[in-house]
């Protein structure tokens, strides 16, 4: 069912509604989408710098290795 179907299946509920029962029909705002995907910390220079570092003396104790 496409938008426009079922815009026009409720208009025609609401209409049905109005006219059997003489109800009247209060429509609300569809709720926003959510903005985003939570919050995410970015690393700074020193965690980016400390995980250079790391990643630096790993290699080095590999080629000390053999």
């Amino acid at each position: 069912m496409t938008k426009d179907e079922l815009r026009a299946e409720l208009e025609r509920q609401e209409q049905r509604y109005k006219e059997v029962y003489g109800g009247e029909v209060t429509t609300y705002a569809a709720q926003p989408d959510p903005e985003r995907k939570p919050w995410r910390k970015r690393a700074s220079i020193l965690d980016q710098a400390f995980t250079q570092e790391l990643q630096k003396m790993e290699k080095e104790l590999k080629a000390e290795e053999p």
